[in-house]
């Protein structure tokens, strides 16, 4: 999934991809590097972040939608946590929506199933201007999955198809350094726990300039991979990266070598 975030106060992007025409080229180069899904953001929710208004929102995100869905191949995702903004871009042909909130919107899981689209879930401890104020688990790795376990069983019972739900275990979203280290060792406990693909977005963290010394945010790509590569060999089925030919790079690679130990090459 390649990230596309169209706000001025990215905490990656800085705001390169805020105007329409510079964000439709970036969804195009994405698209190129080989993203399965672009994932099209309007409003931060990095640390420290406050929501921006339902009709900022909408003017940010739906004319991007509309040019990038005529313009790329692959589906268009939308991350919002407002149903009203998911409505308005599934109507201009989005056909997923990522909520950080996990779908706390009552609205938004009627959006889903009207749109017949798909819905990706993630655990998210408080808010994202809050959530890095000294978050706390008795066990990070048992709470995350017993969340994304009821969100799942929810979105279900509320209509959502089971082959259109992804969930997210919310690495950086009110988690700690350990906490997250902890979510990534135990990757294939939260895989083997819940019965619908793990969506892994990691990509440029605080976590990993903390792990490299307070690197900034440019030079984090590496350990990105690094990330990418632990998340499909335990089972991971997407992740979210802003540098999507890296990441690609890294799965090809390990298909490569999957494939190979299939047909008895390496024997």
């Amino acid at each position: 999934m390649g990230i596309l975030n169209v706000t001025p106060d990215s905490f990656s992007d800085a705001g390169r991809f805020s105007s329409v025409d510079a964000a439709v080229r970036h969804g195009v180069n994405l698209a190129h590097d080989g993203a399965a899904i672009i994932d099209v953001g309007g409003e931060s929710s990095r640390p420290g972040s406050h929501p921006v208004s339902e009709s900022v929102e909408l003017d940010r995100v739906v004319p991007v939608i509309e040019r990038l869905v005529a313009e790329v191949g692959v589906p268009i995702s939308v991350d919002t946590t407002k149903a009203s903004v998911a409505c308005a871009a599934l109507q201009a042909g989005a056909s997923i929506v990522n909520d950080i909130s996990g779908a706390r919107d009552c609205d938004m899981l009627d959006t889903v199933v009207r749109h017949d689209a798909g819905l990706i879930v993630m655990h998210m401890q408080g808010v994202p201007a809050t959530m890095q104020t000294a978050p706390q688990y008795h066990d990070v790795v048992r709470e995350v999955i017993a969340y994304l376990q009821g969100q799942v069983g929810a979105a279900r019972s509320g209509g959502v198809r089971s082959d259109a739900i992804i969930a997210d275990p919310g690495i950086g979203f009110g988690k700690t350094l350990n906490h997250n280290l902890e979510l990534l060792a135990e990757l294939e406990r939260v895989v083997g726990a819940i019965d619908v693909p793990i969506l892994i977005g990691a990509s440029r963290k605080g976590f990993l300039g903390s792990i490299l010394d307070g690197a900034p945010v440019d030079a984090r790509d590496d350990a990105t991979v690094a990330t990418s590569t632990l998340a499909f060999l335990r089972g991971v089925a997407m992740v979210r990266v802003h540098n999507v030919a890296a990441s690609v790079a890294a799965a090809r690679l390990l298909d490569a070598v999957s494939t190979a130990a299939q047909q008895g090459v390496l024997t």
